[in-house]
């Protein structure tokens, strides 16, 4: 079993538009800018992403789109306003979304699902402590998280993958 590399990325920065729901809320100017620099930073930092889950929010899809993230795209109701749980769940069916082997995987999700499934699947002795004391504290707009596993997706549970870095998109 090769390691795979897990991704979680809050969505950037959103409006607060009057009159319009929650889940069709679209990014902020803010949030458009820093979308783009998760991608940049994506595209420096991990070299190939093999398959996205999105939440189907609006926030989400667009912080995707201005990721510049060119990768397949199964986009999933169960993300969003998710307990952990479910993206847990979504994370384990993720290979039956897409053809090939997924290797990397992003998730685009909200709080607060995205720190408690980052410090759920972290297991302490073998993840970077300050990514997840900073986690912790606050998970922002446009964070992402790297967790890594030497075990197939749907065997990634609690404790089970080690948290190796956390960047803030600003």
């Amino acid at each position: 079993m090769s390691e795979r590399t897990l991704l979680l990325l809050r969505h950037a920065k959103s409006d607060y538009p009057t009159g319009v729901a929650d889940h069709d809320r679209p990014l902020a100017p803010r949030g458009v800018r820093e979308a783009g620099l998760a991608g940049d930073w994506l595209r420096a930092h991990i070299p190939q992403i093999d398959a996205v889950l999105c939440s189907t929010a609006t926030r989400t899809r667009e912080t995707l789109a201005r990721t510049r993230v060119a990768a397949p795209v199964a986009y999933l109701d169960r993300l969003y306003d998710a307990a952990p749980g479910t993206v847990i769940d979504e994370i384990n069916g993720a290979q039956r979304h897409f053809d090939g082997d997924v290797r990397t995987l992003l998730v685009i999700g909200h709080e607060p699902a995205m720190s408690a499934v980052a410090l759920g699947l972290a297991t302490a002795e073998h993840s970077n402590s300050v990514a997840a004391e900073d986690i912790s504290m606050k998970f922002p707009t446009s964070a992402i998280a790297v967790l890594r596993a030497d075990t197939p997706w749907e065997s990634w549970a609690l404790d089970g993958a080690a948290l190796v870095a956390f960047h803030v998109a600003r």
